[in-house]
């Protein structure tokens, strides 16, 4: 064991937090993820930032609240200057490397403003979330030009699937018994076997790129962060053969749902009732036809990480190295008769997320459960700790965790915050919401999960009495209904009223202000003995005023 562990960062793009067996499902059998959860510690409160892939990614890069970061969405591009992980790690001597996918947009205008050239290591490292970028795999569309950022496209020309657009064409399509493409993008479709063999698709490809870079690593020899970070089981849901028929109808959990949720009196729940995604997850034979696919992606990954974590063991790699395993976001197949993700339900905003530490300090955790609320912003000041980056708190908005890995005080959060900007979506639309009050935020302590809509009256669950999130209690007019409304209302207005963009605050410059304030700067003194009553100096070794005009 090193003084500076490794860390690979598993993160599974769309996971929910329980279709994983240690996570309580009771036909996905994932015997590697469990395994991963007996060596270290498992959460059972981990909450991301945002809701979609995005702005909830950036948060996890950048350590920071969506407000602080201000990637509000897909698309919307992180700020030139904004510090990522990547940053902080190689300023101690550290790699950050990329092997996945991010959904990093760069700031181009930012880029061209401070006149930096794209091509140099400064512009490749902006474009790529801070990552060193070893392998990046954001996904495609059905009619989107080759990835200029990934090789899988020319892996797969390569070994024989050759077409315009591989990526739709093998790893996201099936094929009918007359030899037609059929698209996975079509939910009908979902069942089918990807048009690939299993050791070509996406997900074992990219466990192969993670062994490839760990290789390269040892020659290398400086301690590294390798962010694996899988597309799937993200849409197109399809999986390749035999998982594609691992799972049937039989092995699908009830929906998580109401008929009284419809009757809902609340804008935009009504709205969100209405989106194309919604209508159709909330049809029970779209159910029965994805989720299997789904439940196969799953199995697929746990499979591939088997293979991952076997090899690492056999390199000498795993004693040295700290794996935590997460998701983005998670998807609602079908519950609170919602579909994708873009709301706060458990099942969308709730993650799961596993820790295994190999150093001695963490044998008293192993195979343990934290309750601890805990957010993905969390995982930053996480690896920087354990990689020997000073603490940031002037940037870093998260809090370490390894107190709760090495079972020590240290570590407590009263609520978690997650934000969404649904400007974009049919909601939006439907309700004539211009694009500064599209916006809503989450605050959770536990037990009550207050979700401000602005324009709109709040949204409120009680999840100890009701912990399926089925009765939305936001304009109930009860008298403790009304008190926990004002109480987490105004937990958020001391959330958001904090310092969240004074990443320049540095302790140095904190203790420079602090000096000037109070010896360089003479405001509301009377005169010269009220100041040096008040300071105990002289007054005329600081300034010439008063004193005779020296001869020229």
């Amino acid at each position: 064991m090193t003084d500076r562990p490794n860390v690979l960062w598993i993160m599974a793009d769309q996971l929910r937090f329980d279709y994983l067996g240690c996570y309580g499902h009771p036909h996905l059998h994932t015997p590697h993820i469990d395994a991963l959860a007996a060596r270290g510690v498992r959460f059972a409160n981990a909450y991301v930032q945002s809701p979609v892939c995005g702005p909830s990614r950036m948060s996890a890069y950048t350590g920071r609240y969506v407000r602080s970061h201000g990637s509000t969405w897909n698309g919307m591009p992180l700020r030139i200057g904004e510090p990522t992980l990547g940053d902080h790690l190689r300023a101690s001597g550290a790699r950050a490397v990329l092997v996945g996918k991010t959904h990093m947009v760069a700031d181009a205008e930012g880029i061209a403003w401070l006149g930096i050239d794209p091509a140099s290591e400064i512009g490749v490292r902006r474009a790529e979330c801070g990552f060193e970028a070893f392998e990046r795999d954001d996904g495609l569309h059905p009619d989107s030009a080759r990835q200029k950022w990934s090789a899988y496209d020319d892996y797969l020309v390569a070994h024989g699937y050759d077409s315009d657009n591989p990526w739709e064409d093998f790893a996201n399509s099936g094929v009918d018994a007359d030899g037609a493409l059929l698209s996975a993008w079509l939910l009908k479709n979902s069942r089918m076997p990807a048009n690939v063999p299993e050791a070509h698709s996406e997900t074992a490809y990219m466990t192969d790129r993670a062994m490839d870079f760990m290789r390269e690593a040892k020659a290398d020899g400086r301690p590294w962060v390798c962010h694996l970070s899988y597309i799937k089981p993200h849409w197109p849901y399809i999986v390749p053969a035999p998982y594609h028929e691992m799972f049937d109808e039989s092995h699908i959990k009830d929906p998580v749902r109401a008929q009284s949720e419809h009757a809902t009196d609340h804008p935009l729940m009504r709205a969100y009732l209405k989106a194309r995604v919604c209508r159709s997850f909330a049809r029970d034979h779209v159910r029965k036809h994805v989720i299997p696919a789904y439940m196969g992606l799953i199995k697929q990954l746990d499979d591939n990480l088997g293979r991952l974590f076997a090899w690492m063991d056999a390199e000498g790699l795993s004693r040295d190295t700290i794996v935590a395993f997460t998701s983005d976001h998670g998807d609602y197949m079908g519950d609170h008769w919602m579909g994708d993700k873009d709301f706060y339900h458990e099942m969308a905003v709730k993650v799961p997320l596993i820790v295994a530490d190999p150093r001695p300090e963490a044998d008293a955790t192993r195979n343990t459960v934290s309750d601890a609320l805990v957010e993905m912003i969390d995982l930053a000041p996480t690896f920087m700790a354990a990689l020997g980056c000073p603490a940031m708190p002037q940037v870093i908005e998260g809090r370490d965790l390894t107190p709760l890995l090495h079972g020590h005080d240290g570590f407590s959060r009263r609520y978690v915050i997650s934000e969404h900007d649904y400007h974009w979506s049919e909601m939006a639309r439907e309700l004539a919401v211009p694009q500064a009050e599209a916006h809503t935020t989450m605050i959770f302590d536990g037990r009550w999960k207050y979700i401000r809509c602005e324009g709109f009256r709040p949204v409120l669950f009680d999840l100890e009495t009701d912990p399926d999130e089925i009765h939305d209690i936001g304009a109930s007019q009860t008298e403790d209904h009304i008190a926990v409304r004002a109480r987490m209302e105004a937990a958020m207005l001391r959330w958001a009223t904090r310092h969240h963009t004074r990443i320049t605050a540095t302790p140095q410059v904190l203790a420079g202000q602090k000096q000037a304030a109070e010896t360089g700067i003479l405001i509301g003194f009377w005169d010269e003995e009220e100041y040096e009553a008040e300071t105990g100096k002289r007054f005329d070794s600081l300034t010439p005023v008063g004193r005779p005009r020296p001869s020229p």
